[in-house]
């Protein structure tokens, strides 16, 4: 089992950033992708960015693309994202998923491991 623990959410002006931390742990050698999604309310749940454990590429949704950025130290098991130029529609719970596979999949049925996701509010 891999364990996923967030930090970071908080409430923000629009145009401020955040830091959002997941840490694993656990069987985290077993994990190849980590990524975060969003959910908003009313809304359906939506990927947000991925990275794989080794080789430092990232995919990141258009949605956000140029103001969020992934990374990821493995020696710590965790993963990072970075936001810039937040938007009041950025308002919405953030959830670090992980998973086995080594596939940037942006739908939410593709990753095994999630947390508890962390509130992140941008007022305008």
């Amino acid at each position: 089992q891999v364990q996923l623990v967030e930090s970071g959410g908080g409430l923000v002006q629009a145009g401020g950033s955040l830091r959002l931390s997941c840490a694993a742990s656990g069987l985290t050698f077993s994990v190849c992708t980590m990524g975060w999604f969003r959910h908003a309310q009313g809304k359906e749940g939506e990927f947000v960015a991925a990275t794989r454990r080794s080789g430092g590429t990232t995919y990141v949704a258009d949605s956000v693309k140029g103001r969020f950025t992934i990374s990821r130290d493995n020696a710590k098991n965790t993963v990072y994202l970075q936001m810039n130029s937040l938007k009041p529609e950025d308002t919405a719970v953030y959830y670090c998923a992980a998973d086995v596979s080594c596939f940037y999949y942006t739908e939410t049925s593709k990753y095994h491991y999630w947390g508890q996701g962390t509130q992140v509010t941008v007022a305008s």
